[in-house]
């Protein structure tokens, strides 16, 4: 073997990451409380006098390792008590969209959790406000332009998902849609059905987790009963040849996360992954980082990963980022500005 040959996988690595790094997208599937670095988290925490049960950040990283979503939920609550005050949610969120741009996302669509703040005694304006603050200052320094979306937490009931969306009527302009995530084993979509109606009247969009750890009929369920427009993961929608056709024909697009779906072991490993399979049955799928901070990689990793052990060519990444605009709630021109942008990139980046 010679040297030229020993570096061609190296290189290919590269040639993957660089293309991946050039191609303007948009990430629609992002929680920012799992963005929460654990340097970050320290000085908070320090800042606001909170105690966390880890003594060091390395003694953090070390517990990143799940066995179940609910394993993640335990350490990511944790995390989430030390943001307090406005400022706190502000620096979470300007870290995470000071990375987003040096990964050429150009448009992010995030979660938020309320009711884990509210239930500690944390305002609801003081949440919006903070992170509402980082997202005008990402437009204004960046152009980096963004929609908040305000999920339920399925653990807990109707009633608490009910007094939230009263919550955040007062912040109409600052909520782009809502959404549902949390543990999903034993909390179907339907038990949501009333909370979603309401939100819908009031004009926000909706979308949900659904088909991660739960079943098929949970999609169904999200589509058919709380008239989502974005399925969030939808991995399962697989076991469902019917369901699938319905997704297809529908052009509903699902926000599947690789390397969460890696680290919280709903599949084995990256070469196991469905993303590509999703691809060649025609679903209209985009690629994400869920909780970064905790499941190793921000979305260029997620893009590269799934490159390099799925088999992606360039077409696949294009056709990715493309998707991701596309299922985008930015409006047409905007879209269209954003879908030109790329296609001057991927021709920019193509081998002569």
């Amino acid at each position: 073997m010679n040297d030229r040959t020993a570096n061609r996988p190296a290189r290919a690595a590269t040639d993957v990451a660089g293309f991946v790094a050039a191609l303007p997208k948009a990430e629609l599937h992002l929680h920012i409380e799992g963005t929460f670095e654990p340097d970050l988290m320290f000085a908070i925490a320090e800042r606001n006098g909170v105690r966390l049960p880890y003594a060091s950040v390395e003694e953090v990283r070390a517990a990143y390792s799940f066995s179940s979503l609910q394993d993640f939920l335990d350490i990511y609550y944790a995390g989430a008590s030390v943001l307090i005050e406005e400022q706190d949610f502000h620096d979470l969120a300007w870290a995470y969209l000071t990375r987003a741009h040096a990964d050429a996302v150009r448009h992010v669509e995030i979660f938020f959790d309320p009711q884990t703040h509210t239930a500690r005694g944390v305002p609801f304006a003081t949440v919006v406000g903070g992170i509402g603050r980082a997202l005008d200052d990402a437009e204004a320094r960046f152009g980096l332009t963004s929609r908040l979306i305000m999920c339920f937490l399925r653990h807990l009931d109707e009633a608490a998902a009910f007094d939230t969306l009263d919550a955040a009527m007062d912040h109409r302009d600052r909520i782009a849609g809502v959404g549902l995530d949390s543990s999903e084993r034993g909390h179907p979509p339907s038990k949501f059905r009333e909370v979603f109606r309401r939100a819908r009247s009031a004009g926000l969009r909706a979308v949900a987790h659904a088909g991660e750890e739960g079943p098929p009929e949970y999609i169904r369920e999200a589509l058919d009963l709380l008239e989502v427009v974005r399925i969030d993961h939808g991995n399962a929608a697989l076991e469902d040849d019917d369901l699938v056709a319905d997704l297809v024909r529908r052009r509903v697009p699902l926000t599947v996360c690789p390397l969460s779906n890696v680290r919280l072991r709903v599949v084995d490993d990256m070469a196991a992954h469905p993303l590509k399979r999703m691809l060649d049955r025609g679903l209209f799928v985009t690629v994400n980082s869920d909780d970064p901070a905790y499941f190793g990689g921000y979305v260029n990793d997620n893009y590269v990963a799934a490159a390099e052990a799925l088999g992606l060519d360039r077409s696949h990444l294009v056709q990715l980022a493309r998707n991701s605009f596309d299922a985008s709630w930015l409006d047409g021109p905007a879209k269209a500005a954003r879908l030109a942008e790329l296609d001057a990139a991927a021709a920019a980046s193509n081998p002569k």
